[in-house]
């Protein structure tokens, strides 16, 4: 079992790109269905250094905000944490997040969308975040309904995986 006062939600920096591509790589066949730009954005070191590049300067244009969920004592990435989508007239934007599978039914993904709920209304002032998740992704439906998050409806031919037919997926909503 993790304690959950061991980790912590930061944004990416440049001393993260091993532990990122490791995450990534060692974990592949988790992420390339529902998390395949950012599966490919990391498959090499320097791809993660470029990834983490990317990702800072999106944060510094507040387009979107990468962070990691880290474990205090090695600063090892457990999973990513995205607030993506953010459109500040609408005052909503969404959620993503995925974990390595050694992490997984800890409540680390739990305690990440809390922290990264409350930062998304207090610090960017939105009002409305969404989880969009595929009904057999139970991982992810659990975590947005254990969030606070209510089924909104189904969303036809929203998310095309790589080499597949569009999925329906399920939106969830969370407001301030």
């Amino acid at each position: 079992m993790h304690n959950i006062e061991a980790f912590h939600i930061v944004p990416l920096d440049d001393k993260d790109a091993k532990s990122l591509n490791e995450l990534m790589v060692s974990n592949a066949e988790r992420f390339k269905r529902y998390f395949p730009k950012t599966l490919s954005s990391n498959l090499t070191l320097e791809d993660s250094e470029r990834y983490i590049i990317d990702k800072t300067l999106e944060l510094q244009s507040h387009e979107c905000y990468t962070f990691g969920i880290k474990e205090k004592a090695t600063e090892n990435i457990a999973g990513l944490i995205i607030v993506k989508k953010v459109d500040f007239e609408t005052r909503q934007a969404e959620l993503a997040y995925g974990i390595g599978a050694q992490y997984e039914g800890k409540g680390l993904v739990t305690f990440a969308v809390k922290e990264v709920s409350d930062f998304a209304f207090n610090e960017l002032n939105l009002n409305t975040l969404q989880i969009i998740s595929h009904k057999t992704n139970l991982g992810s439906v659990k975590v947005a309904v254990k969030s606070g998050f209510v089924w909104k409806r189904t969303l036809p031919d929203e998310f095309t995986p790589t080499d597949e037919l569009p999925l329906d997926m399920e939106l969830y909503e969370l407001t301030k």
